[in-house]
């Protein structure tokens, strides 16, 4: 089966919707050999019968099959704008399927009334320094969103450029905010920004969420004002004093390490897909996964939280609270004296959905209620 998606626009002056460019689009899909069972056409308002009947007879599909793919105010009505618009039974009908039993959208419907009708806001800071181009954090901002449907709240995001952070006074900036979060990244620009904001956060007690680079900037602001390390940093950046992330090869030479995984240089390349994690025991990333002992997590990065160094870091108060099955890799750090403040190496948001949020972005967002509440 094929369906097209289409635009038919509506044009004020003339006060009608034009069928002309949909009309052509099809043309141009026949020269190619490919003729249309479906017409999904995006438009603003409900297509007129007349104009419906238009579009089938120019483009030979079934008036029933020309569909109104409206504009809806959350991504997660449009399973059930496609329904009233008879988009399923006509999918149904085209494979001979059965289609006259009513299906059960009930729980797209407690997603949309969580959206449309939160019974709260909260707002959370992201902080990065790809803030121009928000597609970069398209699944982040939708795992907070399922966060917020999760705790019935309006997620409101404040997109910050981390490198503002790096002039005076600048954290002002996250006056008010209720969460701030700092995602995945590569490369030096904006590094001392994102630091600022995670000290910023621990100092404050606000609740800190640091995905994949950003629980290496949460390390590193931990090694620098806490541990006594104040050249700490990434060989990421360039040489360094104390290395306290690093390729794995850089801090491992001579070790078991280096011939593990059939002696690949698992360093020296980017860590891809799921790797398991061994989580503490009464910690509050525990917490967070329901009390399991053992998760599975997706990564990508190259770069490592050096081990050796957990030792002084866990004496200065920060508590490495996930670790690889062997004991090398950190994976989940946390500091058990903040309200809520946890790092993550790996990428929370790639398996959350809207029926099953991820358990981390569902406990940020609870935390970041409570401490609404307290403001």
């Amino acid at each position: 089966m094929f369906a097209h998606l289409t635009l038919v626009p509506y044009i004020p002056s003339a006060g009608e919707l034009k069928t002309k460019p949909t009309q052509h689009s099809v043309k141009e899909l026949l020269s190619l050999g490919i003729q249309p069972q479906m017409l999904l056409c995006r438009c603003d308002r409900i297509i007129p019968e007349n104009e419906r009947r238009k579009i089938a007879l120019f483009c030979n599909v079934r008036a029933e099959a020309v569909i109104a793919a409206l504009d809806v105010d959350t991504i997660y009505a449009v399973p059930i704008s496609y329904h009233a618009e008879g988009m399923d039974r006509e999918v149904l009908r085209h494979f001979g399927l059965p289609f006259h039993t009513e299906p059960d959208l009930g729980r797209w419907q407690r997603i949309v009334d969580a959206v449309r009708q939160p019974e709260g806001e909260v707002r959370i800071a992201v902080v990065g320094k790809y803030t121009n181009l928000l597609d970069s954090y398209k699944s982040l901002a939708e795992a907070l969103t399922h966060g917020g449907i999760a705790n019935r709240v309006k997620v409101r995001l404040d997109w910050v450029d981390s490198e503002i952070f790096e002039q005076p006074d600048a954290v002002a900036r996250l006056e008010g905010v209720n969460g701030i979060l700092v995602p995945g990244g590569f490369g030096e620009r904006g590094t001392e920004g994102k630091i600022e904001a995670v000290r910023f956060a621990r100092e404050r007690k606000i609740p800190f969420f640091g995905i994949c680079f950003g629980m290496q900037m949460a390390v590193i602001e931990t090694a620098r004002h806490l541990a006594g390390m104040p050249d700490a940093s990434s060989t990421e950046f360039g040489p360094c004093e104390t290395a306290v992330v690093g390729l794995l090869t850089e801090w491992a030479r001579g070790n078991e390490i280096e011939r593990r995984e059939s002696g690949g240089n698992l360093g020296g390349t980017m860590r891809l897909g799921a790797y398991p994690a061994v989580l503490a025991k009464g910690s509050l990333v525990s917490e967070m996964y329901g009390g399991a002992t053992e998760i599975a997590e997706r990564h990508r990065h190259r770069y490592e939280v050096n081990v050796h160094h957990k030792p002084a870091l866990e004496a200065a108060g920060m508590r490495f609270s996930g670790m690889s099955p062997d004991g090398i890799l950190p994976e989940i750090v946390e500091i058990p004296a903040h309200p809520w403040f946890i790092g993550v190496q790996y990428h929370p948001e790639l398996k959350s959905k809207p029926f099953d949020p991820h358990p981390l972005f569902q406990g940020f967002i609870a935390a970041a209620i409570r401490q609404s509440r307290l403001v």
